[in-house]
């Protein structure tokens, strides 16, 4: 008989000692995901609202130049030229196209936009253009944007100028 209290004994003690442990766990946890929370919320929320309105660059990438774009209440404007090759029989020389495109630009929150043209001029400029704010700093944010729903992305840095 008293070997049969000391093992119940035992698993009490052992029971007792694994609630205590996750409790503790599940309170550490609990502590590091609201300060995780609230220090990557205050950090975003103090800049997002800034990029609502006013001119931004995009630098200048593969196939384009830099691209100005001017943000007024529910329109965006973009000034950007396109870099094509031209090459005839012996030279190989750089044309640059001026465009000027004219966007609906529609806010869901602070780090979420959608894009869409005025006035479409092929079938895919027809589709909306998903925008994600992922990273925010005093002068400039990253992105990443989306054509419509297809596999299409493009990930990139929209610097603040006035």
């Amino acid at each position: 008989m008293n070997s049969i209290k000391k093992n119940k004994s035992w698993t009490l003690e052992v029971g007792n000692w694994k609630r205590f442990f996750n409790i503790h766990i599940s309170i550490f946890v609990l502590i590091a995901s609201v300060f995780i929370l609230f220090s990557c919320k205050s950090e975003i929320k103090d800049n997002s609202d800034k990029f609502k309105i006013g001119v931004f660059e995009i630098p200048a990438g593969d196939g384009y130049g830099k691209t100005t774009i001017t943000r007024i209440d529910s329109l965006q404007i973009e000034e950007y030229e396109k870099i094509i090759s031209v090459s005839n029989d012996s030279t190989i020389s750089e044309k640059r196209i001026k465009h000027i495109d004219t966007l609906y630009i529609k806010w869901k929150n602070n780090f979420f936009y959608t894009l869409r043209m005025k006035s479409p001029k092929k079938e895919m400029d027809k589709d909306p253009i998903y925008v994600q704010i992922t990273k925010v700093t005093d002068t400039s944010y990253d992105f990443t944007a989306k054509i419509g729903f297809s596999k299409f992305k493009q990930d990139g840095t929209v610097f603040k100028v006035k």
